[in-house]
C-alpha cells in the first residue's frame, strides 16, 4: 500500500518508529530495542513490512501488541506536560542560555556545566540497552534539580553532574574541589537529593557525582556511600555491580519517576531548602 509514512518517537536511535496512513492514523509501530513490530490492522502487514525493512536489525518479532503491563498503564495515563522522559540532558541550562540575561562570564559557566551535563548525559543514554532507564533534570522543590536519575539493574543512581575543566578533581566527604576554585558542597547536595528521591520512590537511591573531563580524579578513602562516575567508564563499572532490581521493577520505577507528580508528594519534603549550586561568581567554577 502506497502513502505510509514511517516517524520517529522518544530520543533519536532508541524510541519506536510509528508506521502511520495518509490520514495520521497508527496502523503498526516498531520497538527497536525489542526488535519487535506490533501490527494494529492485520491487513496492511505486508506494506507496514515493506515500509520498515530499511530499518530492521537482526531476527524481528512480529504480532499484536503486547498486553501492556501496570507501568505500561501508568505511562498512557501520563498527561504530557507531566512527563519528564522527554527531557534532555541540561534542559534547565538550555532555557537558561535561550532567555537567561546573565554576563558573558555567567553565560561561560553554564556552557560548560551543560556540556559536561550532555556528555554525561549521552553516556547514560547509551545504558538503555543493558536495561537501565534515565531521566534527565528531575525537579526537586527546594533541591533544585537532579540532572540525572538513572534507574537499572544494580539500582537506582541520583547523580550530580560537575565539570572537571581538565584539571585535578578530589571528592571529600563534605566537599568537592576542581583545580584551584573553591571547594563546592556537591556531595553534600546529592546525599540529600538522593535522601530525598528514596522518599518519593519508596526505594533505596544511591548518592552519585559525575565529575567530566577532569584531568583526574581523587576520592577521599572516608567517602563509602556517594558513587562516583565518569563518562568512559560509566558502563562497566555499572555492569559490574550486582544486580538487585529485576527488568519489572525497573520500569515501574521508571514509570513513577517519569511522573514530575511524584516529586511533588509530601513524602518528598526535606527539613529545609539548600542552594542547587554554589552561587555563580568567578571563584566558584
Amino acid at each position: 500500500m502506497r502513502g505510509l509514512r514511517v516517524l520517529p518517537s522518544g530520543r533519536p536511535g532508541r524510541g519506536r518508529l510509528y508506521v502511520n496512513l495518509p490520514d495520521g492514523r497508527a496502523v503498526a509501530w516498531y520497538d527497536r530495542q525489542a526488535n519487535r513490530i506490533s501490527v494494529l490492522a492485520d491487513d496492511h502487514r505486508e506494506a507496514v513490512l515493506e515500509a520498515l525493512r530499511p530499518y530492521l536489525t537482526g531476527t524481528v518479532s512480529i504480532g499484536p501488541p503486547p498486553v501492556p503491563t501496570a507501568a505500561d498503564l501508568l505511562r498512557l495515563s501520563l498527561p504530557p506536560d507531566a512527563d519528564l522522559a522527554p527531557n534532555r540532558p541540561g534542559e534547565a541550562l538550555l532555557g537558561e542560555l535561550d532567555h537567561g540575561s546573565a554576563g558573558t562570564r555567567a553565560r561561560h559557566r553554564v556552557r560548560q556545566d551543560l556540556a559536561a551535563q550532555q556528555r554525561m548525559g549521552d553516556a547514560l543514554d547509551a545504558l538503555e540497552a543493558q536495561g537501565w532507564r534515565t531521566l534527565h533534570c528531575v525537579p526537586l522543590p527546594g533541591l533544585g534539580r537532579i540532572d540525572h536519575l538513572l534507574i537499572g539493574p544494580a539500582g537506582i543512581l541520583c547523580v550530580r553532574t560537575v565539570p572537571g575543566r581538565r584539571q585535578r578533581a578530589a571528592v571529600g566527604d563534605l566537599l568537592l574541589t576542581v583545580g584551584r576554585a573553591d571547594p563546592r558542597p556537591d556531595p553534600r547536595w546529592t546525599r540529600r537529593a538522593a535522601a530525598r528521591a528514596t522518599r518519593a520512590l519508596a526505594a533505596r537511591v544511591t548518592p552519585a557525582l559525575a565529575v567530566v573531563d577532569a584531568s583526574r580524579v581523587e576520592v577521599a578513602p572516608t567517602v563509602h556511600d556517594i558513587r562516583v562516575l565518569h563518562p568512559l567508564t560509566a558502563a562497566p563499572d555499572l555492569a559490574a555491580s550486582s544486580a538487585t532490581l529485576e527488568p519489572p521493577a525497573v520500569e515501574a520505577l521508571f514509570a513513577r519517576a517519569r511522573d514530575s507528580r511524584t516529586w511533588l508528594q509530601p513524602t518528598a519534603a526535606a527539613p529545609g531548602p539548600t542552594p542547587t549550586r554554589p552561587p555563580r561568581t568567578a571563584t566558584t567554577r
